[in-house]
């Protein structure tokens, strides 16, 4: 009997002791990670200057777009973006595989995308170097299920960085470290249930392959591909600017710390999306085509990414694009707000960006030739618009219900700072003369100068008591609106 208890006590402090521990991690390691984070600095002001970048999904789903044996994806289970066609159709592991024999984008062309993202004024671009399908876009030592291994047999990261080191375009990836619907078992979504069972029904299995889930556990893919390929990522592709890893929940302290060291150990300057998990990320995603507000108190520097239509992979039917005018009215509420914004594209199977992209993208880049001034490098001023019109976006679900138009008013404005100038930024033209209310003399003291950019003309103004009046010229530097740059 002594025997029996004082075997059962053993084990109840082994227990005790493996409970202290895993409630210590966080504790001992986030004094470790915070010492990283900080020497990340120059990488985190770099990241608040650029303010605009380039989100690419692409992998065999582009091959589908959207369809699966005759089957669109709003036939099948949620969520309806492109690049979850594997789980949608509960494809399995085996046929899912074979697409990989039918992957040829022989009209990929690196540097024209570079140069695609430059002419539309972004600043870093990021791919996905492997998505929730398991499949890698590069050359992977530790996978078959690669880029390598298809009728392409081009490495596709590296020639995207090698384009974008030419166009002077930051380089970073995407890697989908939880989720793996071809040897990520099931996502430790078993373990996650046992040991929180009163987790929602979203949170135990949501992204888990539970249809075909591989043979090994979770942990033999952490130690056989996702930390091996991590760790190929880096000593490959030096240089990179950040890392993009999705879908944290499920992860374990000691996980998401073991991501986030393994990248630091070989690419110290990478900053690292909070989607690592557990607290371990240097900026912070308020979520997919989310634009955040005031209430939100978001205390990292942060990034907005969105979609061109309504999905991130290429989808073949799916032609609800964001409009030149709309990406402007997200890069300008975002921006003002104190964020950044990343717009993704989906090419096709083929390698080739659709044309409305193209075209959206460009125009864009347009009216950041004349009024970039207002965008790069700012800061969120104490005020970030004025104007009745409010649109308020949660994300991909919100954007495809209620779409855009553009209603807004001469009234509207929005506003950054940089180096005692503050820009007010109009989508849309008076008739004659501008308002800006919060430039009264009474909140702002007196104005030392007001200038249009991109215009060679002189501002007739007046700064009142109800604002400050503005006759613009007849000139107008670009269509979709203009910029103010008031010196206080």
């Amino acid at each position: 009997m002594k025997t029996i208890l004082k075997a059962l006590l053993m084990l109840l402090i082994v227990q005790i002791a493996v409970a202290q521990k895993t409630e210590e991690f966080p504790k001992i390691h986030t004094k470790e990670w915070e010492k990283m984070n900080a020497s990340k600095k120059p990488t985190i002001d770099w990241f608040k200057d650029s303010k605009y970048g380039m989100f690419i999904h692409w992998g065999l789903y582009s091959l589908q777009g959207g369809i699966w044996k005759g089957k669109k994806m709003e036939e099948m289970r949620p969520p309806f973006v492109a690049e979850w066609i594997m789980h949608a159709a509960q494809v399995s592991r085996n046929e899912y595989k074979k697409l990989a024999n039918e992957f040829n984008p022989v009209k990929f062309n690196a540097d024209s995308i570079a140069f695609l993202a430059k002419e539309a004024g972004m600043k870093y671009l990021v791919i996905t170097s492997k998505h929730h399908d398991g499949f890698a876009l590069y050359d992977s030592k530790v996978s078959d299920f690669d880029v390598m291994n298809t009728p392409f047999k081009r490495d596709i990261i590296s020639e995207l960085q090698n384009a974008c080191n030419k166009q002077g375009i930051a380089f970073g990836i995407y890697y989908s470290h939880n989720i793996d619907w071809m040897d990520g078992s099931d996502a430790q979504s078993v373990e996650f249930a046992m040991r929180n069972p009163d987790a929602s029904d979203h949170e135990k299995t949501f992204g888990a392959n539970t249809w075909d889930p591989s043979p090994n556990t979770f942990d033999d893919y952490l130690q056989k591909k996702a930390f091996p390929q991590v760790k190929e990522l880096m000593q490959n592709y030096p240089g990179m600017k950040m890392l993009w890893y999705d879908m944290p929940w499920r992860m374990k302290p000691e996980q998401s710390f073991t991501f986030y060291k393994i990248v630091y150990d070989l690419q110290p300057q990478i900053i690292i999306t909070e989607r690592i998990g557990n607290g371990f990320g240097d900026y912070f995603i308020p979520g997919d085509n989310v634009i955040p507000d005031d209430r939100d108190k978001i205390t990292k520097p942060w990034e907005t990414v969105g979609t061109h239509n309504n999905s991130w992979g290429y989808k073949s039917y799916d032609n609800d694009w964001k409009t030149p005018d709309e990406i402007l009215y997200w890069l300008l509420e975002i921006v003002s707000r104190g964020g950044n914004y990343m717009l993704n594209i989906g090419p096709t199977s083929e390698g080739v960006v659709p044309d409305q992209s193209v075209y959206n993208l460009l125009e864009v880049g347009k009216w950041l030739k004349i009024n970039g001034e207002a965008v790069y490098g700012t800061r969120k001023w104490k005020i970030t618009k004025e104007g009745s019109t409010q649109i308020q976006m949660k994300g991909t679900g919100d954007r495809k219900k209620q779409g855009f138009k553009n209603n807004f008013a001469p009234e509207d404005f929005w506003f950054t700072e940089k180096n005692g100038k503050v820009y007010a930024i109009a989508i849309k033209y008076p008739e004659s003369e501008a308002l800006i209310k919060c430039m009264s003399i009474n909140l702002v003291g007196n104005i030392k100068s007001a200038k249009m950019l991109g215009s060679q003309s002189s501002l007739s103004w007046e700064q009142t008591d109800k604002g400050l009046k503005i006759k613009l010229p007849r000139e107008r530097p670009n269509k979709y609106g203009y910029v103010i740059e008031i010196s206080l």
